[in-house]
């Protein structure tokens, strides 16, 4: 049996631990909440009808001459939970990725990291974009993405940067983008 001594420690340890969770939680959705926000106000006009028109699904902007980029691509429409596709696809390179990395305070040049679109005023880049597409692919993805999403964001940066910067070298570069090449996914791609 525990002495009221050892419950009380126990419990106050629980409790201590409990609060420190919460409060490293809140920070954490605090910090990835202020870092996705994008520019409200855009130099693009076009960028708000990409979201209008009956069309909401977001945007994955991704490296259109990576092959591991595509091959992210060909997962993400493989594995979508959605067989009419929960979202769409724009080569970081087109005119419309380029417009979508302005709106959300990117350099349009930047094909550094995937950013996740989520609509005209909120993004996601780096590891956090990848864990935000877990949410809308089919199972176990959404699960792993909401336990990714609870480990620090620098941290999965790293893993991130490791790979992105290297992602030329693991499978090579294409001449062109993907865009434009597969009818059958024709209105998931954004030109």
């Amino acid at each position: 049996m525990m002495s009221t001594t050892t419950m009380t420690t126990t419990t106050m340890r629980i409790t201590t631990a409990t609060t420190m969770t919460r409060q490293t939680r809140h920070a954490r959705a605090t910090h990835r909440a202020s870092a996705s926000a994008c520019a409200s106000t855009s130099s693009d006009a076009n960028v708000a009808t990409w979201f209008s028109s009956g069309d909401t699904r977001p945007v994955i902007l991704y490296d259109g001459v990576c092959n591991l980029c595509n091959g992210g691509v060909n997962f993400a429409i493989d594995m979508d939970a959605k067989e009419s596709g929960s979202v769409r696809f724009a080569a970081l390179q087109s005119d419309v990725g380029r417009a979508l990395l302005r709106n959300c305070g990117r350099s349009a040049d930047d094909i550094s990291s995937i950013v996740f679109v989520v609509s005209p005023t909120q993004a996601y880049v780096k590891s956090e974009a990848v864990l935000r597409i877990a949410e809308y692919m089919k199972p176990p993805l959404p699960t792993l993405g909401g336990i990714g999403l609870m480990f620090p964001t620098p941290l999965g940066d790293f893993v991130y940067d490791l790979v992105a910067d290297n992602r030329y070298n693991i499978l090579g570069v294409r001449d062109e983008c993907r865009l434009g090449r597969d009818d059958e996914f024709k209105d998931r791609f954004l030109y």
